[in-house]
């Protein structure tokens, strides 16, 4: 662990001993930087440690600019080239952490995510920068060409640059707030609109009661968003797709989640590539006697083929249907359309759409145009990746250029 210091005069203040923040803070050190990183929280890294199901899916192979949102989602191309998926993956081998693909790119921890802080806490020591857990910011004020920062124990620093480290709104139970947005607006800086990304979709209770009975049904979808009018946040992401209790989950909702809006539907295709019509009609041929929903027990899981058929007034055998009837479930497994009319939160959002606005950022060093010396990485500012790695990748790639230059 790296040592405690009362030091009042520093080079760098880090706030926030994320991903992001003891990224920079290497860096800055590596530089012969005097760097402190104060965090809140009693241990570092936590939002890398519970990841991926304490495996953290710490990068992705196909990581680039595409991978991301934002009202700019180009800024985040300086950064993402300079410090790339491959040189964190350098990084993680020469700190002995075996590693394995998963799918998509995905990259996991053979072990634990704990060997990931590790490695980041043991760098932050051999560059001596002093870590202070336990410790907020009360107050952040200018102070000449540097600031001076108020901690929580009532003790003062004073920083030439300040980085700010400390993310979203997302997993509020870990701590998180919008302290970085008061800190931009403090400093005029714009905060674009913010709301929970990468979070399971949820419905009202009518349509809610209908899917009940499906909940803990899983498919490999195709999930597209319908956006009217706004084709820039036209996606589609073919992934599993979870029913729940409360509306519908799995990596592919959790993925549309970040370009859907309130009053917009999303359209699920739930045997993708598959020609359900023609298959009931070739089950129909062959067997007529075959219960429909049996038959169509063969394409998508059986209580969703019950559910379906129930829903589209498809009852008896196959025979028994005509190819209206068929091509009505065709329609009801590859061209599902559904309004939510929400979704979990910040609660269980894995990562927060929007933040400090990229505009009045430096995307090369991650610096404030109009605040010399105060910077902005990771998941603060709008910049937000798909899930898979990417956000990660963001973290390292943003603090790696912060480091270079704070």
């Amino acid at each position: 662990m790296t040592r405690a210091s009362s030091d009042a005069l520093v080079d760098v203040l880090v706030v926030g001993a994320g991903a992001a923040g003891m990224m920079a803070a290497i860096e800055a050190g590596r530089r012969g930087r005097r760097v402190r990183v104060v965090d809140h929280a009693d241990r570092p890294g936590e939002k890398i440690r519970i990841s991926g199901g304490g495996r953290c899916n710490f990068t992705n192979l196909g990581c680039g600019p595409a991978n991301f949102l934002g009202e700019n989602p180009r800024f985040a191309t300086s950064a993402l080239r300079r410090y790339t998926q491959h040189d964190f993956v350098k990084r993680i081998d020469r700190a002995g952490i075996a590693w394995h693909e998963k799918t998509l790119g995905q990259l996991f921890c053979d072990d634990s995510a704990k060997q990931i802080v590790r490695m980041l806490t043991d760098d932050m020591a051999a560059a001596d920068v002093t870590l202070s857990l336990k410790t907020g910011v009360s107050r952040i004020a200018r102070s000449g060409d540097g600031f001076t920062a108020i901690l929580s124990d009532g003790s003062q620093v004073t920083a030439t640059s300040l980085v700010v480290a400390t993310g979203g709104k997302s997993i509020p139970k870990m701590g998180a707030t919008g302290w970085a947005y008061e800190v931009a607006r403090q400093f005029d800086i714009r905060v674009t609109e913010t709301r929970p990304a990468l979070v399971p979709l949820t419905f009202e209770a009518g349509l809610l009661e209908t899917l009940t009975p499906l909940a803990g049904v899983a498919v490999d979808a195709s999930v597209a968003s319908a956006p009217e009018g706004a084709k820039a946040r036209k996606a589609s992401f073919d992934e599993a797709m979870l029913f729940t209790h409360r509306g519908l989950s799995g990596p592919a909702i959790l993925q549309i989640s970040s370009y859907w809006r309130e009053g917009e539907a999303v359209v699920a295709s739930m045997a993708p590539g598959r020609d359900v019509f023609e298959e009931l009609k070739a089950a129909k041929a062959s067997n007529g006697k075959q219960a429909v929903h049996t038959a169509l027990g063969h394409i998508v899981p059986r209580r969703l083929a019950e559910s379906l058929c129930q829903r589209e007034g498809a009852a008896g055998n196959l025979a028994d249907l005509s190819d209206k009837v068929l091509r009505r479930l065709d329609q009801a497994v590859n061209g599902w359309a559904v309004k939510p009319v929400g979704s979990e939160g910040y609660r269980t959002a894995e990562v927060t759409l929007g933040g400090v606005d990229t505009a009045a950022l430096d995307q090369q060093t991650m610096q404030a145009k109009a605040v010399p010396g105060l910077y902005f990485i990771g998941e603060a500012v709008d910049v937000t990746g798909w899930l898979g790695g990417y956000n990660f990748q963001w973290a390292w790639s943003s603090g790696w250029a912060a480091g270079q230059v704070c």
